[in-house]
């Protein structure tokens, strides 16, 4: 009889100490797992974009991904440049400091997607932007994207007025494509204006372009520039003519409509004309980027 009970008690002891370890377990796991639980998006913490990065090691700048909005809001009464206006980006204030004019205004931001990148390389005695390598994936909606974009701004509009706009770029034919735009502001199709620099087809060829109301025009010598060294391409729009200067040097013109306006609500954008699949992708450095109005 002492035996049996001796049972009984150590059966009893052992449930109540299995129970105790199975409790601790289960209320220890809780933790592990709610810190692997997406927090639910607030007023002031908004949900994050998957695969966003944020980095800042050596030359490379910080690239944010764009948050996809459901749909844009309508953009209002689109202005002109009031008066003259002048930005320029030497890139020379290293990754420390926001991306501005020379004037301190008109920020502009790096965004990325697939890992897509933007490092800060030495050009002389300053800094110039190096973009990603010429993707070669066999899916190109999975190759590396990077650019830099401001925000909307009206006073980039320059409406039927005199405009410069230009970079200094260094490319080679391994970073030539069907596209790579330089710097543009809109759009050539959906009857959005747009002015633009750029390097297109795979033949090195630079050009300038102006699109409005569904025409598009389009100044290009017949002069590679993806010669591994640095060149200085500009645009200059008079009242009724589009020239492209390769180095200083006037080397193509086109006539435009004295009345063609350029205005719309997109940011200025140096590198491509945004970050999703077939964004006209730059590839190689830029420098130097200008758009000045009225001057």
């Amino acid at each position: 009889m002492v035996r049996k009970r001796w049972w009984i008690a150590l059966a009893g002891t052992l449930v109540v100490l299995v129970g105790t370890l199975t409790y601790s377990h289960r209320m220890s796991s809780l933790p592990a797992f709610a810190v692997g639980l997406r927090p639910t998006p607030t007023a002031d913490a908004p949900a994050a974009v998957s695969g966003a990065r944020s980095v800042a090691l050596g030359g490379l700048l910080p690239i944010e991904e764009p948050v996809p909005s459901a749909k844009s809001a309508p953009p209002g009464r689109i202005r002109v440049a009031a008066g003259s206006v002048e930005v320029r980006y030497t890139f020379d204030g290293g990754v420390g400091r926001p991306i501005t004019d020379h004037l301190g205004r008109h920020q502009l931001r790096p965004l990325g997607q697939n890992g897509g990148a933007l490092r800060l390389v030495r050009q002389g005695s300053g800094l110039a932007l190096s973009y990603p390598d010429r993707c070669r994936l066999a899916r190109e909606k999975d190759c590396p994207r990077a650019i830099l974009e401001g925000e909307r701004d009206d006073s980039l509009n320059p409406g039927t007025r005199r405009l410069r706009y230009g970079a200094s770029v260094r490319m080679t034919h391994a970073d030539l494509a069907d596209g790579a735009n330089v710097v543009q502001k809109g759009y050539s199709v959906g009857r959005v204006s747009q002015y633009k620099l750029q390097v297109d087809h795979r033949l090195g060829h630079p050009s300038c372009v102006l699109a409005g109301k569904g025409a598009i025009y389009r100044a290009e010598p017949i002069i590679d520039v993806a010669d591994g060294r640095w060149h200085d391409l500009a645009c200059t729009r008079t009242r009724d003519e589009l020239t492209m200067l390769v180095d200083g040097v006037p080397a193509a013109s086109v006539a435009v409509p004295a009345a063609l306006s350029i205005a719309n609500a997109e940011p200025l954008r140096v590198g491509g004309k945004g970050t999703s699949k077939s964004n006209d992708q730059f590839a190689g450095e830029i420098d130097n980027v200008f758009v000045a109005i009225g001057s």
